[in-house]
């Protein structure tokens, strides 16, 4: 696939959320607050523009809450320590562009075609945003095996 740099991996898709799933809980342990609520989303499939037809992606947001803003940053510090000890490159890391300057990394994977992106939401406007860490997992392209029709569960 010259367009994506890259061969994807022929995957079904289920075994694809599966994967994310299993990536998305790397994540929540390295921030290491097992406290924490997380908000019950699962990962969904996207289609690639490259090849709609055959090739997709998944994607997994979800939000770390209910304990303290306190701990919340000290969750992000851990995360952002722990990612590359663990076969992650921080490729983005500081303050966002959003009105209240949270604090975002953007990682990508040394071992799968996986990126993951965090938000400490700590100040919200007038103190009416509850605080949270929000990651949104996505990986690379995926090849669905021949005869999956991407259609029917995108």
């Amino acid at each position: 696939m010259d367009d994506l740099g890259y061969t994807p991996t022929t995957l079904g898709v289920e075994e694809a959320r599966t994967k994310t799933k299993t990536v998305s809980s790397q994540i929540f342990d390295l921030i290491g607050l097992k406290q924490a609520k997380t908000t019950e989303t699962g990962p969904g499939i996207s289609p690639c523009e490259e090849d709609p037809e055959r090739l997709f992606l998944s994607r997994h947001p979800w939000a770390l809450y209910g304990v303290s803003a306190e701990e919340l940053k000290q969750g992000f510090q851990r995360l952002k320590e722990n990612l590359p000890k663990h076969g992650w490159k921080i490729v983005e890391y500081g303050p966002n562009k959003s009105a209240n300057k949270n604090l975002e990394l953007t990682a990508d994977s040394d071992k799968e075609r996986y990126s993951v992106n965090a938000e400490l939401r700590v100040t919200g406007e007038r103190g009416k945003a509850r605080p949270s860490i929000q990651i949104r997992i996505v990986s690379g392209c995926f090849r669905a095996p021949e005869g999956t029709d991407l259609n029917g569960v995108l």
